[in-house]
């Protein structure tokens, strides 16, 4: 896998300066946490659920949700299980023959279902990476986190974690502190097993009866705003000791095939004006997607939970690391810095501390290895034009 890897060679050459890398399934923790990107969740009752996962697969998803939780029918759960274990079969099939699936996590709803999924996977399991653990705290979490050490010795195959912070307990002010504690504790525990963090934003509004408009983003939501901050404060360190925590679903969409065909005839990457493109974006609800993505990496958050495949063309295209922050990055981590000291940026347009801006800078060249660098005169709009192209 690779991200942007739909592009043909001579396509990515133009659009990067540094390319993205590949990787896989078998590649270190720490670089899948960063490369999840755009995370595409899917009912796990689709009839067609391997035929979806690869053709979002070519389309340049590489980490997908299939979703057993909320998304599904308390009634279809048996129904969707036993649909899950033919469609994995078939994606196991597929796989052997060469074809490139993306990441794959299963959302449960209790820890009985990791070990005995797993167990009913039997060889197929390889084409399986993890598991997402719904309204995760530390007495909750410890059960899930257990089973899903035992269906990973029973298995042999490496199996992640990524729990979802959602649980009314950790919105409340009286016990949020107390819940964060816990978590952190528990994952803790488990590191090597908890690849990110995500956070159930629609849960948290739903506990006071909010929804936010497509104009806005969670961030405006202020009691959603506070509790993503906290998060971040305990969970989210560039000590050593925090965990990537990934950015909250964007709730609505239009269909993209429509909304940007006009604009994709006349649009930067193709002979084009950016601004008709950058137009079409307001004017189809995506400008609270675009903030919220900016404001996401502001706050440190890194990818995102994503319900419909036109949302995953502007994450992957925010993720990009621009020429000017590249640059940045390499200035401040060069060996000669490591006493400290500040520097005008190439660019001449800001200061870059050394010391202060260390975590940043690692941050920066982690996320230029999977989503690559731009190129100095390329921008969000020739990126995501180039995306939505394919």
């Amino acid at each position: 896998m690779r991200h942007f890897g739909y592009m043909s060679p001579a396509a990515r050459e133009g659009l990067f300066f540094r390319e993205p890398c590949e990787f896989s399934a078998d590649s270190p923790a720490s670089l899948l946490s960063v490369a999840l990107g755009a995370t595409l969740y899917s009912p796990a009752t689709r009839p067609t659920l391997a035929d979806d996962v690869m053709k979002q697969a070519g389309r340049g998803v590489v980490s997908m949700v299939l979703c057993l939780e909320d998304s599904i029918d308390d009634a279809e759960v048996v129904g969707a299980e036993a649909n899950l274990i033919r469609q994995f079969t078939e994606l196991a099939e597929r796989d052997a023959t060469g074809a490139g699936l993306p990441l794959l996590f299963v959302r449960v709803r209790e820890p009985g279902q990791i070990t005995d999924l797993v167990a009913r996977l039997g060889p197929s399991a390889r084409t399986l990476s993890g598991f997402v653990l719904p309204k995760f705290t530390e007495e909750r979490g410890s059960l899930f986190l257990e089973a899903l050490a035992e269906a990973e010795a029973a298995s042999g195959q490496r199996l992640f974690a990524m729990p979802v912070l959602e649980s009314p307990e950790l919105l409340h002010l009286e016990t949020r502190g107390e819940v964060l504690q816990g978590i952190a504790r528990c994952v803790d525990k488990y590191r090597d097993r908890v690849l990110a963090l995500r956070l159930g934003v629609t849960d948290f509004c739903s506990a006071y009866g909010l929804r936010r408009a497509p104009d806005m983003t969670a961030y405006d939501v202020q009691i959603v705003g506070s509790v993503i901050a906290d998060v971040v404060n305990v969970l989210g360190r560039a000590d050593g000791t925090g965990f990537t925590i990934t950015g909250p679903v964007w709730e609505y969409f239009r269909r993209q095939e429509r909304m940007f065909k006009p604009q994709l005839r006349r649009s930067p990457f193709l002979e084009g004006s950016a601004e008709e493109l950058r137009t079409a974006l307001i004017e189809h609800d995506l400008d609270g997607l675009l903030r919220e993505i900016e404001l996401d990496r502001a706050n440190g958050l890194l990818g995102k939970t994503c319900i419909h495949p036109s949302h995953v063309a502007p994450v992957h295209a925010l993720s990009v690391v621009s020429h000017e922050e590249f640059t940045d990055a390499q200035d401040i981590l060069r060996p000669e810095r490591g006493g400290g000291g500040v520097l005008r940026s190439a660019y001449t347009n800001k200061m870059n501390e050394v010391k202060p801006h260390r975590a940043w800078a690692e941050n920066t060249l982690r996320r230029a290895e999977v989503f690559g660098v731009a190129g100095a005169d390329v921008g969000f709009v020739d990126l995501l034009a180039a995306g939505l192209a394919k």
